[in-house]
């Protein structure tokens, strides 16, 4: 899957936001998909959100008679574009990032939703919407704190819409590997997304299931999901061949479409 704006620098339109919840829904229910590869195309991953989407909200909202109905609008507004970005999380593929250049705003929202994230070493990331004058609504708020390291600097970027590297992004885990370019980046990742691929669809897709459940809840109640999925799950073909296939060091076995 790629953002494909480049002349406008792979900003999120209105229309977009639907665009991605279509997407990776479509393709959580396609079984012959295994794994999504995200990545930009042209010069920059994204720009964020198309500011004139933001002032024709402003402007659109501005008409309605009084504040319930404006906050009512703001509020219908957000939560179209965070189900974009939501999309992704409960997609049940895994969804492997690539980012390089500018990743600000709605990307940062994109990133922190996506399983596995990788960047180029030209890459920069901005939380930018405080610098319009604005909370991030989209995600970051909510999942930028949990994927890095250290929740004073999550905060700090929050804060102060301050742009960091790749080096810096590295280092606070919000990705897992730099590359030095865009095409070497692109290459690991399809070599990664072949491995996963290959694995068994049933133990992947539950494994993506708990993990996105249990990350917010209490590990009782981690525990208590994943019981209630393999209970169901291990009945399946995918465990016994798997399983005999490592007992007898044989051939990597191939697994039915989920």
């Amino acid at each position: 899957v790629e953002l494909n704006r480049p002349k406008k620098v792979n900003t999120f339109s209105k229309a977009m936001w639907l665009e991605l919840k279509e997407c990776f829904l479509a393709l959580s229910d396609h079984p012959e998909c295994r794994v999504i590869v995200l990545s930009g195309q042209g010069k920059h991953f994204t720009g964020g959100i198309e500011l004139t989407s933001l002032v024709e909200m402003a402007q659109e909202a501005e008409e309605l008679p009084d504040t319930a109905r404006k906050a009512r609008y703001h509020y219908k507004f957000i939560k179209y574009a965070q189900n974009g970005i939501s999309a992704l999380e409960e997609c049940v593929k895994p969804v492997i990032v690539v980012t390089h250049n500018a990743c600000v705003g709605a990307g940062v929202d994109l990133v922190t939703a996506a399983d596995i994230r990788y960047c180029t070493q030209d890459a920069w990331f901005q939380i930018k919407e405080v610098e319009v004058g604005l909370a991030a609504d989209v995600g970051t708020l909510q999942r930028f704190p949990k994927v890095v390291s250290n929740t004073s600097i999550a905060r700090e970027l929050c804060y102060t819409g301050r742009k960091f590297d790749a080096t810096e992004a590295h280092q606070i885990g919000l990705v897992s590997k730099v590359f030095p370019d865009k095409d070497s980046a692109l290459k690991h990742v399809l070599e990664v997304a072949d491995d996963i691929a290959s694995k068994s669809p049933v133990a992947v897709q539950t494994t993506k299931q708990s993990l996105v459940y249990s990350q917010s809840r209490p590990n009782e109640k981690g525990l208590e999901h994943i019981r209630l999925l393999n209970m169901s799950m291990n009945q399946g073909e995918d465990l016994p061949k798997a399983a005999m296939a490592q007992a007898t060091k044989g051939p990597p076995p191939e697994f039915d479409n989920l």
